[in-house]
């Protein structure tokens, strides 16, 4: 076995004596030690942070510009070690993880540009008389040291949604990765030191929950950027006191399929968005409302196009899903399954679990009580309920403490807006799946879903602060005044 992995403060790599094991999900082998941060080592990283938060708001945006690009083209050379790396700590099939890299590069390529054009604005102020010579100019400045806390499933790029932002803005951040997926937040950290970010720039500190809870409450922190379970989320703003925060939380996203949609095209749309990575997003297909005159074509469709992915070795390149990130993943949706059954739902599909491997599951005869239905499966299952009119499916749909995103297939464009209108949720999607997110789109929902929205451009307004300059402009004193 390799050395432990070491962590990044101050642009130098820190091993200390406490460490902790990640797993391969699928083999369930070591694949290394990667060390802890002690209390000490903590203090040393936040005070880092802290201390780099002046050096980076200096930081001219071609300056920043040049970073963020170099982060990106570095990740470019490396996607292989990038793309191993996400397949072997999160089980993540192949094909998948170069999708994330792609996606990543695209994130910090996007935030290059966006450092070059933070907005700003001239205010008018000589509405009200007696102001006719002011005028006022608004810039937005960095916040500050930024705490960024990321999940699991997407080790690479929701790293990026977070890093890519913080430095377009010239704000430093910390970064508390996922403790099943450090080893992709560290791989970063080189090619960050290698595209140059000043020392203290980008710290990255695997930890335990209880060291994380105290940086979350650490004054020095201006924002806590959370991506995580609504329990852990609303508990860690609960703790924050001033500072701001942001919170992606995730959902159980939904999907209306009206009568006159393609049908075809939706089941193999929700089949791609129910499974892939074993349903382990955020915007997972979970509940599909489908209208009850074309619900036995549709479910057929659905069920063909599911029974034929392939379920496995995530190295495979013709594996669709692998296995949840752990077996105790694994065995709460089985659980879960479990409930509906014995609840009255119909497993039309699948249902079985074989150490971290849940196969793809379809469910009937659902009720919103159900925790396949009301909670957040985070697990390739999926739940098809028929329904006679658009306004009872939305219902339906709202129906849910989260709402992050959801979909409609059809051919109206009435029917399109009133869901828009009347869909509680952050991103409505005609004719594609909740599923799908573009990442320089504002990203967030509504409810237990979180607060703020990401992608880079409404992440930077989160991490800006905006200030007025207002200013008296006199009339110039003519040639003749100034020589008297």
């Amino acid at each position: 076995m390799k050395e432990p992995r070491p962590f990044l403060v101050h642009g130098q790599w820190k091993v200390g004596d406490s460490t902790s094991p990640v797993v391969d999900p699928f083999t369930g082998k070591l694949v290394a030690q990667v060390t802890q941060a002690t209390e000490s080592d903590i203090e040393q990283a936040v005070a880092s942070t802290s201390s780099a938060a002046a050096p980076m708001g200096q930081l001219p945006a071609h300056a920043r510009y040049d970073i963020l690009q170099q982060i990106a083209t570095r990740l470019s050379r490396r996607r292989d070690d990038f793309a191993t790396t996400i397949s072997t700590e999160a089980g993540k099939p192949i094909t998948d993880a170069r999708r994330e890299v792609a996606r990543a590069i695209q994130t910090f390529t996007v935030a290059a540009e966006e450092a070059r054009r933070i907005p700003g604005e001239v205010v008018p102020l000589d509405w009200t008389p007696g102001f006719d010579t002011h005028l006022g100019l608004l810039r937005r400045f960095p916040i500050g040291p930024i705490l960024g806390i990321t999940p699991f499933n997407f080790p690479l790029n929701l790293v990026a949604h977070k890093v890519a932002p913080a430095l377009a803005a010239g704000n430093p951040i910390l970064i508390k990765p996922a403790p099943q997926t450090p080893l992709t937040a560290l791989l970063l950290g080189e090619v960050a030191l290698e595209a140059g970010v000043p020392p203290g720039g980008l710290n990255i500190v695997p930890c335990d929950n209880l060291l994380a809870e105290r940086m979350v409450v650490d004054s020095r922190f201006k924002l806590l950027s959370f991506t995580g379970s609504a329990s852990v989320g609303w508990m860690l703003k609960a703790k924050c006191g001033k500072k701001k925060v942001t919170l992606e939380l995730g959902g159980n996203a939904a999907v209306v399929i009206e009568p006159d949609a393609d049908i075809e095209v939706a089941a193999q749309r929700c089949a791609a968005g129910g499974f892939g990575y074993a349903g382990q997003t955020c915007i997972s297909v979970q509940r599909i409302f489908v209208h009850h005159s074309v619900a036995d074509l549709f479910t057929t469709k659905l069920l063909m196009h599911v029974a034929r992915l392939k379920t496995g070795d995530p190295t495979d390149e013709t594996t669709s899903m692998g296995p949840l990130i752990d077996e105790a993943a694994a065995q709460r949706v089985e659980g879960w399954i479990g409930e509906a059954v014995a609840d009255g739902a119909r497993v039309l599909l699948g249902g079985k679990r074989t150490r971290s491997l849940v196969e793809a599951t379809v469910l009937s005869n659902v009720n919103p009580q159900m925790k396949v239905s009301c909670r957040e499966v985070f697990g390739p299952v999926v739940t098809v309920t028929p329904y006679r009119q658009l306004s009872e499916a939305v219902a339906l749909l709202n129906q849910s403490d989260y709402g992050l995103q959801a979909g409609i297939f059809t051919q109206d464009i009435n029917k399109i807006f009133y869901a828009f209108r009347h869909v509680e949720v952050g991103a409505v999607l005609a004719n594609e799946i909740p599923t799908f997110r573009a990442d320089h789109m504002p990203y967030g929902g509504v409810k237990d879903s979180g607060l703020g929205r990401e992608g880079v451009r409404a992440a930077i307004e989160d991490m800006t602060e905006p200030r007025m300059l207002i200013m008296n402009l006199k009339e110039p004193a003519s040639s003749a005044e100034k020589t008297l």
